[in-house]
């Protein structure tokens, strides 16, 4: 009974820690409201030009911020992590801990400026 318990106490540890592990995707920051393109949201409001200043935007009007990547759009828990409004638009390298088609951000990584 005692190796039984142990075992399954081992096997619940392990899916905790492994469920719990963060991962790095490549994607872009966007909004709740364009979601993987803001190409109709810039064509019908030229003033916003670019998809950074659009997601700014969606997200000042009540959007949440989104994050795509491989075509897939994640929820992001922590509306008020640091880095979001500055990579909006933008692709980055994020790390969180994803859970289903949500995502805990922890790390948002600018791509380096390519020199010419």
């Amino acid at each position: 009974m005692k190796k039984l318990l142990w075992s399954v106490g081992l096997f619940v540890g392990l899916a905790l820690s492994a469920s719990a592990a963060d991962q790095t995707l490549t994607g872009k920051i966007s909004d709740s409201m364009c979601g993987a393109s803001h190409a109709k949201m810039i064509t019908e409001h030229p003033d916003m030009k670019t998809d950074h200043n659009c997601a700014v935007a969606c997200v000042k009007a009540g959007a949440k911020y989104v994050f795509v990547s491989d075509g897939k759009v994640y929820n992001i828990d922590n509306q008020d992590f640091a880095d979001l409004e500055k990579g909006a638009g933008r692709t980055v390298k994020l790390t969180g801990d994803v859970n289903g088609d949500t995502i805990t951000v922890s790390k948002i990584a600018m791509p380096e400026k390519k020199s010419t």
